[in-house]
């Protein structure tokens, strides 16, 4: 990673830490929780995706550096707060997806900010146990 994206990415984490927590809380913020890797505790983390039927899809914008990512990989059962409402899932990484893309399926705001922002994208599906 340059020096200038090792930059932005401890940037805009270093913010990220401080407002996550305030938008998980807002009822109808899309969070995922995964289960942390090293405490076994759950964690919330504000996505911006889109449910397509049995399926939530996002895409990360720090890739297999987010945090959430890294619990994914350690156990990929997750839940999934879409609309308020509560789903258990299965995530699945896709490094293979073409995330320019996937990002022109998803909610426009959300997927410019990863854009603009994003350093080594990553698509997530979750398959809903719906």
């Amino acid at each position: 990673m340059s020096r200038f994206h090792e930059l932005k990415y401890r940037a805009i984490t270093s913010f990220q830490r401080k407002i996550n927590p305030v938008l998980a809380r807002m009822p109808q913020q899309t969070v995922i929780e995964t289960t942390g890797r090293k405490s076994g505790l759950p964690r919330q983390t504000p996505v911006g995706g889109r449910r397509v039927g049995q399926e939530f899809w996002f895409v990360s914008e720090y890739g297999e550096r987010s945090q959430y990512v890294r619990n994914i990989q350690a156990n990929p059962r997750v839940r999934v707060r879409i609309g308020g409402r509560w789903y258990a899932g299965t995530a699945c990484l896709l490094p293979e997806d073409d995330t320019r893309a996937r990002l022109r399926r998803l909610p426009r705001y959300n997927s410019a900010v990863v854009r603009v922002f994003g350093v080594g994208l990553l698509t997530v599906r979750v398959d809903l146990d719906v």
